[in-house]
């Protein structure tokens, strides 16, 4: 297994799946989505997560957004898939399918829709895992998912050997610090909430999947940098400037807040498919005034080697 080599670390945008007004899927809009964060200098790319909408494209239409991930990244940063099925059995099918589109790995969710037990949470992640040979992220985010990934779950997955990364969106940083206290550096840990990023590194996070930074991946970037590096005070400043935008990533509304930034900055397109519905009136203002501030405060960046 490759699982050994995995080199997930650093800043991976939750790629936003991009479409046209009439919903259908635009391949060309999010190979230009990918083109250019990657030649922004972010460090891997996790298409069809949340933010990828995921659960609004048919199998079929996941697997273009791979290929198409995977041909605007050639080969230049690592290629994660979300999979984010109803059944175990789906779930192990939709990896099979990723891994002959090339993805480098995949980042599971629980399964959707059923409110399960830790021991059926935790047989979801081991039967999905031993069905491949790819490296796995376990993806924790109880207020989307409902399933509570605990650092006791993972804990008893640890024997399985591709299961190799764990992202955390519960917002709660004492996870990381159980999670080691139970089976010391076995996982590799990425921050999984955009707001809480600074502190998941302070205790251990080396990587972030990230949803705002589809919109400011160089603010991302050196902030993750910044805080690597231990360069704390650099990176509270620059924390400070993008928080509000960062909060934006904890709504309900996530991927309309994210897709409107993108269209803002001229990076994308902020159409979604129902039943998520594209911001409008005074949400849309909302968000676009906090935008507008944070870019007339833009702050000069400091050097992180990007």
């Amino acid at each position: 297994m490759g699982h050994q080599a995995i080199n997930w670390r650093g800043v991976f945008p939750a790629v936003s799946t991009q479409f046209k007004p009439d919903f259908s899927l635009d391949l060309d809009a999010t190979h230009r989505v990918v083109s250019k964060l990657v030649a922004d200098g972010v460090s891997g790319l996790v298409v069809c997560g949340t933010v990828g909408e995921n659960t609004s494209l048919t199998m079929t239409e996941k697997l273009s957004v791979i290929e198409t991930a995977k041909a605007a990244a050639a080969g230049r940063v690592p290629v994660i898939a979300g999979v984010a099925e109803f059944t175990t059995a789906f779930a192990q099918k939709m990896v099979n399918e990723a891994r002959f589109a090339g993805v480098d790995g995949v980042m599971v969710m629980p399964a959707l829709v059923y409110s399960a037990k830790p021991h059926e949470t935790a047989m979801h992640f081991r039967s999905v895992a031993t069905s491949t040979d790819l490296p796995v992220m376990v993806y924790n985010n109880p207020p989307v998912y409902k399933n509570d990934v605990t650092p006791d779950i993972l804990a008893s997955l640890k024997d399985c050997e591709n299961i190799v990364c764990f992202k955390d969106s519960s917002g709660d940083t004492r996870r990381f610090i159980d999670l080691r206290n139970a089976v010391g550096d076995r996982f590799v840990l990425f921050a999984g909430l955009d707001d809480v990023v600074l502190e998941s590194i302070a205790v251990g996070a080396v990587g972030w999947v990230s949803g705002m930074s589809n919109a400011f991946p160089r603010e991302g970037e050196t902030l993750f940098r910044l805080a690597m590096q231990k360069r704390f005070d650099e990176a509270l400043s620059l924390y400070q400037w993008f928080m509000p935008l960062l909060h934006l990533d904890a709504r309900p509304d996530l991927v309309q807040c994210i897709k409107l930034c993108e269209e803002i900055l001229g990076r994308g397109s902020a159409v979604t498919r129902p039943p998520r519905l594209s911001l409008e009136g005074a949400a849309r203002d909302e968000v676009k005034a906090i935008v507008d501030n944070a870019l007339t405060r833009r702050p000069a960046l400091p050097d992180v080697g990007l």
